[in-house]
């Protein structure tokens, strides 16, 4: 498995496979040929499908400037890798061919080229959280210190570095109000939110903090601002939501901070490595599945929880999520995205609480419901996995021809 810096990647929104992967790609083409002149993008499969609500036209195009550029939007097709394909063309002026590449961005903000493997290096000798208990129940080491044993000590300023982004991405959406870019009349949430949860009840409070730093990271996600990928963009706003209510409800430390963000990081690994987090590969479970996991994870540390009980609510986290589609209305990360994340970060609390209230004893395993999670994400149509085709998408087009 590879370093967490390639988990928690900081940039712009609204999505990591979208906008983050494909202007990674197009720098990566333009630095090889710029003598073109001029580009050819065709965006493939869920790349086309939503990329014009996912801002994807607009990165490019901010990526090649002042080159003349020409995208083709072909949903219809996907290349044999993944439903997130790129091909990349550099052209005379007459447009006669210089250089072709393919490739495929996998989600995250990562990119895949077909027959190439990543030019990172493999950081963690497990794949898998069976592996991690079996070292655990020997060493005595709980995950964040496995994370240390394999990242080194380097790793925390990193990490120190994306709770910092996290948080400012907290205040920034918190203090924004207005109606969201798009078209859909989405209003701004997260400010109401902060403000009337203090006038209710401590239950009530609780899931309304919840709620408000969820929704202020996802909005701001949605207007294209600075973000951490959580495991994606399109989930970013569960984990910061449930270790900012934490860090204020426990008086938990920096220190203890990062360390659930190690913990929580080596969660959304192990589903990258052994599933997938792309939306257009196995729906939304794979992205607001695997962020409830890790934020179950990292919650269930904070209030002193086993190893086991850590792994049995990551798992819980995903079991819980299994199924659920992607479908954005218009290719927005609006609906149902940021309630999507208002609500998981709600459910990571109580995945946390009942796998305290055990003592980490369960019959399916977290490998085993990853297993599943790719399994029915392979089995969901393409309708419901990031391209806008059917589901709540297609019910909010049929209402707008009403």
């Amino acid at each position: 498995m590879k370093s967490l810096r390639e988990l928690y990647r900081i940039g712009t929104g609204p999505s990591s496979s979208h906008t983050m992967a494909p202007r990674k790609a197009a720098e990566q083409f333009l630095q090889r040929h710029p003598e073109a002149a001029k580009y050819q993008v065709t965006l493939y499969g869920s790349l086309a499908a939503t990329g014009r609500g996912h801002l994807t036209d607009k990165v490019l195009s901010e990526a090649f400037h002042p080159a003349p550029l020409e995208i083709i939007w072909a949903a219809e097709t996907e290349l044999p890798l993944h439903p997130n394909g790129m091909q990349f063309e550099a052209l005379t002026a007459k447009g006669e061919q210089i250089a072709r590449w393919q490739v495929y961005s996998i989600g995250g903000g990562a990119l895949l080229e077909a027959g190439k493997s990543s030019a990172s290096p493999d950081i963690y000798a497990l794949h898998s959280m069976d592996a991690i208990l079996r070292r655990s129940a020997e060493t005595g080491e709980s995950c964040w210190e496995y994370v240390s044993s394999c990242e080194g000590e380097e790793i925390y300023p990193f990490l120190h570095e994306v709770w910092k982004v996290m948080s400012v991405s907290i205040e920034r959406g918190l203090n924004h109000v207005g109606v969201l870019p798009g078209g859909l009349g989405v209003g701004r949430k997260a400010q109401a939110f902060f403000r009337k949860a203090s006038l209710y009840g401590p239950d009530f409070k609780r899931n309304g903090l919840l709620w408000a730093y969820a929704l202020a990271v996802s909005e701001e996600n949605a207007t294209a601002g600075v973000i951490v990928t959580a495991p994606t963009c399109g989930a970013s706003g569960v984990l910061p939501a449930v270790l900012r209510y934490l860090q204020e409800s426990l008086d938990c430390s920096t220190e203890d901070i990062l360390r659930a963000l190690a913990t929580a990081g080596l969660i959304g690994n192990l589903v990258k490595h052994n599933a997938s987090i792309s939306g257009a590969e196995v729906g939304c479970q794979g992205e607001i599945g695997t962020a409830c996991a890790m934020a179950a994870a990292a919650a269930t540390q904070l209030h002193g929880g086993t190893v086991n009980q850590i792994e049995y609510a990551a798992e819980m986290g995903l079991e819980h999520h299994l199924g659920l589609t992607c479908d954005p209305v218009n290719g927005l990360v609006q609906i149902p995205c940021i309630e999507r994340n208002a609500h998981a970060a709600s459910r990571a609390l109580s995945c946390c609480h009942f796998a305290l209230l055990s003592g980490g004893e369960h019959k399916i395993s977290f490998d085993e419901i990853t297993t599943v999670m790719k399994k029915t994400g392979q089995a969901l149509p393409s309708l419901y996995r990031e391209t806008s085709g059917g589901g709540i998408a297609e019910a909010y087009r049929q209402r707008r021809k009403r």
